[in-house]
């Protein structure tokens, strides 16, 4: 099996991985930096609408350089209004090659009122970077998630769930369909 996935971002490419292997067997994962058209930091139906733009841009590169995929991934990070608050929700997006397109989310966490319109203006790695200082790890590695949960819950981690969240569509055939 052969899964495109719309970002070099080497976590972003391992919570695929790992969400994959719980189903598949002998998958091979290219990562593809394509572009999700929406700003820099999605705020609300930007986050899927971001997710579904990387989706089509990685369709387009695989027929431009004539690879043929069995999955089209991406997910999306942005700042969402619900009705408890603002949250920061990943929303993962995978297509396969018959067209059958699937979204899942995973954990979302509270944003402090106080840091709102900063996270939209900026971004929320740039707020994390003035409330906590500087960390080369932290944009490397376990994201701003690890270090709010003290380390028990990385990026990956939830990527991991909201990947396998959209698989549930695939996995489960007609039935969930």
């Amino acid at each position: 099996m052969i899964a495109l996935i719309g970002s070099k971002n080497q976590g972003k490419i391992e919570s695929a991985k790992k969400a994959l292997a719980h189903y598949f067997e002998n998958v091979e994962i290219i990562g593809v930096q394509v572009n999700s058209n929406v700003n820099e930091q999605p705020v609300n139906d930007e986050i899927y609408i971001g997710a579904k733009n990387r989706i089509e841009n990685l369709k387009e590169y695989a027929k431009q350089n004539k690879i043929e995929a069995d999955l089209y991934m991406a997910i999306e990070s942005g700042i969402n209004k619900l009705s408890c608050g603002w949250v920061i929700s990943n929303i993962a997006a995978i297509e396969d090659k018959n067209g059958l397109e699937s979204y899942g989310t995973g954990p979302s966490f509270p944003v402090p009122d106080r840091y709102v319109e900063d996270i939209i203006n900026l971004n929320l790695s740039e707020v994390m970077n003035k409330v906590f200082g500087e960390d080369e790890e932290r944009h490397n590695k376990g994201g701003g998630i690890q270090m709010l949960t003290h380390g028990k819950i990385t990026r990956i981690d939830s990527s991991e769930i909201a990947f396998i969240m959209a698989l549930t569509k695939i996995i489960n055939g007609e039935i969930w369909r």
